[in-house]
């Protein structure tokens, strides 16, 4: 059963019945162009964009998909499992997360400073300081306490949320040996 299902809600058509899925690129427009009465977005970036297109938060409903049960790990360092076999790869792997995790640190606590930057390397002229400096207040809610270690229970809500397909899950059986703490341990010094 998908997480739509567990909500109560048919995929299998428009109306009263239940919905039609359509797939959803990066951007907002289905929305704006009324393509799409429901829209997936970020906290920290796409819902931002529907508000600066005009859009009153208080015309928007808005799922929390963690109010749900249903959301999902999204980002996190992947690396090949024979290569943490090898001592000096986890130290470069712990020095990389020991710097991420000072850098969102300092991200939070300097957000203009962190927009400026971003704003410094954006060759496309599409970025705003306003939307990065709300982009990084929306995002150190999300960083906010955060050691930089996989949180456990999230990483089991995430598989128990793909494993929740029905006919068509989006993994089929529980991974085994998915995660490890060696790089978080050694850059916390545990």
């Amino acid at each position: 059963m998908s997480w739509m299902g567990k909500l109560g809600i048919s995929t299998e058509g428009k109306g009263p019945e239940g919905v039609e899925v359509l797939k959803q690129g990066f951007n907002v427009d289905p929305l704006l162009q009324r393509q799409a009465d429901c829209i997936s977005t970020m906290t920290y970036n796409e819902y931002w964009q529907v508000i600066d297109a005009g859009v009153s938060p208080d015309d928007l409903v808005t799922f929390k998909y963690e109010d749900q049960g249903v959301a999902t790990l999204e980002d996190g360092m992947w690396v090949l499992e024979e290569n943490l076999e090898d001592p000096e790869f986890v130290d470069r792997m712990a020095r990389f997360v020991r710097a991420s995790m000072r850098g969102w640190d300092w991200a939070e606590e300097n957000p203009e400073d962190a927009a400026l930057i971003v704003l410094d390397y954006d060759e496309t002229g599409a970025q705003t300081e306003e939307h990065q400096v709300r982009m990084m207040g929306e995002i150190a809610l999300l960083t906010a306490g955060s050691d930089g270690r996989l949180d456990e229970a999230a990483y089991q809500r995430t598989v128990d949320t793909l494993l929740a397909g029905g006919s068509d899950p989006v993994i089929t059986a529980e991974p085994e040996g998915a995660f490890t703490h060696v790089v978080t341990d050694m850059a916390l010094g545990e």
